[in-house]
């Protein structure tokens, strides 16, 4: 029986490579969890930042006379701005109290008069 099969021996080239093999992988591992996060910062996380940065501005740089639009789709043009509110005149007397958080977009000057 011991003629079909032959002796292992300890080879120290071997254990070598696989040293070698298991600090590559292990590095493969670091490049890929920084690639990951990396990605996540570009796709995701800067682009928020962004967006709330441009909605913080537009809320600071309202005026009154400013048409605007609102996330739940009013539009109406603006009659008084506070700290925390602006007063939003939808039509002829009728004027409504809102958050400043709630206005979505400001529009062009006009556009009112040009949808009615």
């Amino acid at each position: 029986m011991n003629a079909l099969i032959t002796p292992a021996y300890a080879d120290a080239n071997m254990s070598a490579a696989m040293n070698a093999s298991a600090q590559q992988s292990s590095m493969s591992f670091v490049v890929m969890f920084v690639i990951f996060f990396v990605f996540i910062y570009f796709a995701i996380w800067r682009p928020q930042n962004k967006r709330a940065r441009e909605q913080q501005e537009m809320m600071e740089s309202l005026t009154k006379g400013d048409e605007v639009m609102t996330s739940g789709g009013l539009i109406g043009r603006i009659m008084k701005v506070s700290e925390n509110f602006v007063t939003l005149s939808l039509t002829d007397n009728v004027e409504v109290l809102m958050q400043k958080t709630s206005v979505a977009n400001v529009l062009p000057k006009g556009t009112i008069k040009s949808m009615q």
